[in-house]
């Protein structure tokens, strides 16, 4: 069955987290799409009870498309690292705590590398991105991005774990660079470069 294109509609982008917000929307911008977030809407977020990373986008595309009537954006992400087996992989924002304090989350993950025994830094981070429409239908893809863990945290852009990860083939962390060195080499700009070439009709705006 030949992918669905998504065509001229408003998109919700089901995320309450302003920093996806963001790059999220940043990426979508050139492609003239009227954007509004779930946070926007006062859509309740739903639990994660997924597995992986696509399940889990699905489960937040698909009710916040259900909730809203229209197309939804859903990213489920995460900071994977070598040394914990791909730990913490899908539950990322829970190693941050209630309060999504990713300064706990980046000392945890520092701290149980140092107890693994490991000298493996090597990490990566996940991103499946899902469209759903209210009808059910759902297109999902999945980008990466590979690198090392490096500690202590170094910069103060981006926004979880972007500190703490540099990636392959540079020197300096997520949190150091700037929105349009990130948006060309992230796991969200790997993934949302399959969406664009699988559901998007046509290029940017403009060309």
């Amino acid at each position: 069955m030949a992918p669905r294109k998504l065509a001229g509609e408003t998109l919700v982008l089901a995320t309450h987290n302003p920093g996806k917000v963001r790059e999220i929307g940043e990426l979508l911008a050139p492609y003239g799409m009227s954007v509004v977030s779930a946070g926007e809407l006062g859509l309740p977020e739903p639990e994660e009870t997924g597995t992986t990373f696509v399940a889990n986008a699905e489960l937040k595309a698909l009710a916040a498309a259900t909730a809203s009537g229209k197309p939804a954006l859903a990213d489920d992400s995460g900071f994977c690292v070598a040394a914990l087996d791909g730990d913490p992989g899908i539950y990322s924002a829970r190693w941050a705590g209630p309060s999504k304090d990713f300064s706990v989350a980046m000392e945890l993950v520092h701290r149980k590398m140092a107890e693994s025994g490991s000298d493996d830094d090597r990490a990566w981070f996940t991103c499946a991105l899902t469209l759903a429409w209210p009808d059910g239908h759902c297109e999902s893809v999945e980008g990466f991005v590979h690198g090392t863990a490096v500690w202590p945290p170094r910069g103060d852009k981006g926004f979880g774990y972007d500190p703490m990860f540099v990636p392959d083939g540079d020197t300096k962390t997520f949190g150091e660079g700037d929105a349009d060195w990130k948006h060309s080499v992230s796991h969200r700009a790997d993934a949302f470069a399959q969406l664009v070439a699988r559901c998007f009709d046509g290029g940017p705006a403009g060309d």
